[in-house]
């Protein structure tokens, strides 16, 4: 997937080392080294008890063996360099998607999780926008960082016209909505009075010049120690105020990354994206939102407890990204969050849930009376929100045999604890958990990760040195035939595997050809032609040719959500869904998924697993450790990989259609309602063959250039470990590192059992 780091990626950089004793000290040729601390270092080991720990351990072993490496191996740089590079390991952090309509308390639960009460702006400060805005920990100092990603010069100019092109726009089929959004984002930025001029009035104005140059650069970052100094400074990035217009700069911003510090434990290895609820027209921070979505590996549905059965809009959003978010994406786990619990009227409450008799009755209008009437409701609303989960299509569609979560919370009372919950009541801290635990398996998977490529590397070491058997580079040859015979042996056989997963999807992929060939027409006549809101639907369907097939309601309300690709594109993804499941589970575990195939691979045969001599078991070591890092590696890119496979789909049909939208978007005067109509209809009939046939064979394509890059990855990382492996002794001695390796063995012991802890 490339060198570069991804974003949201962080690379490990090594802690400082604990004060251990370990010897660095160089025996003389032919000597033994002497072992006289073994067991002062097992007691300092035997009192690890954190994954920090151990990983600092593991390093200060693994630097006590470069240095020295470095005084007395200098002609084996290739070993040096692979155990420094153990220290740059590079992960994506896993991306935790926050959902939810504004004003449904989604700033303010983020800030009690976090406990930073001032970190976000409430909705009581001001409209949030649709902003995607992320929070990570800052791992380098103390400061509260803001970078800023703006849009490019270019773009904004598109954007611009393309707003006071809907202003001057008088005819019967423009739309209200993106009306709104046009006066807010020019009032935002240059005042009130900027909707009344023209663009080319506009572009004298003072305020278009200082707006040109803060676009000079794609990037802003801001910085502050004092957290409230610092959320001053980018409210004007990522919220919205009608009150005071001019000087809010958010229409020119694709996404905010916030890092704060302190809070290592929650975010170290963990993003928090706080996704908008609310549309936005601009293709660009659709597309954005839309790719975000994909990355998700957790999901918080936020919902005001008051109406989260009820309220169409958090439901609408699930729905809506259900392919980002499964087989189009990676989402393991979604929670529901109940917000706003303490906001309760007793008395309104007993009468709305009919308990005229029982405990909830008495003391009328105590402190123990709300207390017991928040907790009744709570155990209600988890109930109910659970079994509208547990029966909806979403379980199915996100593969998951994970149980949906339902959290009822009061961010208030978690600050505030005069509001009568106790501080575990508010269930803040449960979530507290659920990303402490997240971030803890993260950080001791990288540590047994580092754990056993250390003990690889010093298998390598050990097979190096100068051995006493005879003809050793002889013995080392006849290894790597054999090695080389078992690598071209198992590519082989996952190329069998490859052709039998190609196949099932070819059929697949056919099947639903066949049926969106049928069916296509009719589809887009039941998308187009059904009137969801009288003159509206005019609007909405004018804005969804503009926006390449898709529109997107401000409100996120389900029921006028209008994506003509994704229509398109259904037969072929219901057609795809189980086989491609089953390819590619988010468990990994099905019998038929190619992870499982990945995992098989292996050029260590089993009659070759029993080593004849010790320089064979160290090898054997080595590359074993070798084939664990590249498989593991293999397996998350085919994660990633996968995602682009499944959406090629609708992106190929919504390529295929985008010069007919805007055809259909430029049709202009009287009945030009029906002339948009009947050219979308007549569009689609006259490609559709074309059009499925060219989606089908861009998913092929992928997944095999997906076996290009499988086969490329095992063939030549596996080759670069066997030719290491055939390094010659040196004519200096380096010390036996058996030591090490038995060190290490106990770290991976204690590892084990911090796990089954």
């Amino acid at each position: 997937m490339g060198a570069e780091q991804r974003e949201g990626e962080q690379q490990m950089t090594p802690p400082p080392f604990l004060g251990l004793s370990i010897d660095l000290t160089m025996p003389s040729q032919g000597t033994k080294r002497k072992r006289d601390h073994r067991s002062s270092d097992s007691s300092i080991e035997s009192l690890l008890t954190t994954d920090m720990e151990i990983m600092e351990h593991a390093k200060k072993i693994m630097k006590s063996v470069t240095d020295n490496l470095n005084q007395a191996f200098l002609m084996h740089r290739e070993i040096i360099s692979k155990i420094n590079q153990m220290n740059k390991v590079s992960r994506k952090k896993a991306t935790m998607g926050i959902f939810g309509k504004t004003g449904d308390g989604k700033s303010s639960l983020l800030n009690a999780v976090l406990e930073k009460r001032d970190l976000l702006p409430s909705d009581s400060y001001g409209a949030c926008t649709a902003i995607i805005t992320q929070v990570e920990a800052n791992l380098t100092n103390s400061n509260y960082i803001a970078e800023i990603e703006l849009f490019s010069k270019e773009e904004w100019e598109k954007e611009l016209k393309d707003l006071f092109r809907v202003l001057s726009d008088e005819s019967d089929d423009v739309d209200e909505d993106l009306i709104e959004t046009a006066v807010e984002k020019i009032t935002a930025l240059y005042g009130a009075d900027a909707k009344k001029k023209t663009l080319e009035e506009l572009k004298k104005d003072d305020k278009f010049a200082e707006i040109e140059t803060i676009l000079s650069t794609t990037k802003k970052t801001i910085s502050n120690t004092d957290v409230f100094e610092f959320t001053d400074d980018v409210a004007s990035y990522i919220q919205h105020s009608e009150s005071s217009p001019g000087d809010w700069y958010w229409p020119l911003v694709k996404s905010v990354t916030i890092k704060i510090p302190d809070r290592h434990e929650l975010l170290e290895h963990v993003v928090l994206v706080d996704i908008p609820g609310t549309g936005d027209c601009n293709k660009i921070r659709d597309d954005l939102w839309k790719s975000k979505l994909r990355e998700c590996s957790f999901v918080w549905i936020v919902s005001a407890i008051n109406r989260a059965i009820k309220d169409k809009e958090p439901w609408g959003i699930l729905k809506y990204c259900t392919e980002e978010l499964g087989p189009g994406g990676k989402c393991k786990r979604i929670n529901f969050i109940c917000t706003k619990t303490d906001e309760i009227n007793p008395q309104g409450y007993i009468r709305s849930a009919r308990l005229r008799r029982g405990p909830l009755t008495r003391d009328k209008s105590s402190p123990e009376q709300k207390k017991e009437c928040i907790l009744h409701r709570n155990e209600h609303a988890k109930v109910d929100v659970k079994e509208r989960l547990e029966n909806s299509d979403i379980k199915k569609i996100l593969n998951t045999d994970n149980d949906f979560q339902v959290f009822t919370v009061s961010s208030n009372a978690f600050f505030d604890q005069e509001l009568n919950l106790e501080h575990s009541e508010t269930e803040i801290p449960k979530l507290q958990d659920d990303l402490r635990i997240l971030n803890k398996n993260i950080r001791r998977e990288l540590t047994r990760d580092y754990v056993n490529e250390a003990k690889g590397v010093l298998s390598l070491i050990q097979s190096v040195q100068l051995d006493t058997e005879k003809k050793t580079a002889e013995t080392k040859a006849s290894i790597h035939i054999e090695l080389k015979k078992n690598l071209l042996k198992g590519r082989k056989k996952l190329n069998k595997r490859f052709v039998n997963i190609h196949n099932v999807l070819e059929q697949c992929l056919s099947k639903g050809v066949e049926k969106s060939v049928q069916s296509c027409v009719t589809t887009t006549m039941d998308t187009i032609l059904r009137n969801k809101d009288g003159r509206r639907f005019h609007r909405i369907l004018q804005s969804m040719c503009k926006n390449g097939g898709c529109y997107l309601p401000k409100n996120r309300d389900e029921k006028l959500y209008l994506d003509l690709n994704k229509e398109l594109a259904k037969n072929l993804h219901e057609c795809l869904h189980d086989d491609f499941n089953k390819i590619f589970p988010k468990n990994g575990k099905t019998g038929k998924s190619l992870q499982e195939e990945i995992d098989k691979f292996s050029i260590i045969q089993s009659a070759s697993a029993h080593p004849r001599s010790s320089l064979q078991r160290h090898i054997q070591r080595y590359i074993r450790t070798e084939e664990n890092k590249l498989k593991a590696s293999l397996n998350k890119e085919i994660v990633e990989i996968k995602k682009e496979i499944y959406s090629s789909i609708q992106n190929k049909i919504e390529k295929e259609m985008a010069s007919y939208y805007e055809k259909a978007a430029a049709a202009t005067g009287i009945g030009s309602m029906k002339k948009r109509q009947e050219m979308l209809i007549t569009s689609v009939d006259m490609i559709k063959h074309d059009m499925f046939n060219n989606a089908k064979k861009e998913v092929l394509k992928k997944f095999n250039n997906l076996k290009l890059y499988i086969n490329d990855a095992l063939k030549s990382e596996l080759k670069k470990s066997m030719e290491l492996s055939l390094l010659q002794p040196s004519k200096i001695t380096i010390r036996d590192v058996s030591r090490e390796t038995e060190q290490l063995e106990r770290l991976s012991g204690q590892l084990e059992r911090l796990s089954e802890q």
